[in-house]
């Protein structure tokens, strides 16, 4: 079992920049496929960025390539999402999830492919 725990939320300026992290309890986060997910009020919650257990490959949804950066540290059992160039549209509730797959490369990017997930933490971006 893996609990999950972000941190790094809050109130920023449009055009500026917030670190978010997740923090796993666990010994097995090395196997996990990670990925970051947001929920706006009244939206589905939809993906943001899924790296593979492997580190090989990555996953950015349209609306943030380019500006976020997914990345992983094993050893301090640590999730990272670098979020620049924010914009009041990135203001939401941000989760991080696990799920366990075979593949060295895959990257889920449905929240029913994940099995762990953090408790949220808000983002909010003013104009």
């Amino acid at each position: 079992q893996v609990q999950l725990v972000e941190s790094g939320g809050g109130l920023v300026q449009a055009g500026g920049s917030l670190r978010l992290s997740c923090a796993a309890s666990g010994r097995t986060f090395s196997t996990y496929a990670m990925g970051w997910f947001r929920q706006a009020p009244g939206k589905e919650r939809d993906i943001v960025a899924a790296l593979a257990w492997s580190g090989r490959n990555t996953y950015y949804g349209d609306s943030v390539k380019g500006r976020f950066t997914i990345s992983r540290d094993n050893a301090k059992n640590t999730l990272y999402l670098q979020m620049n160039s924010l914009g009041p549209e990135d203001t939401a509730v941000y989760y991080c999830a696990a799920g366990r797959y075979g593949s060295s490369l895959y990257t889920p990017r449905l929240p029913s492919q994940y099995e762990y997930w953090g408790q949220g933490a808000q983002v909010t971006v003013s104009s």
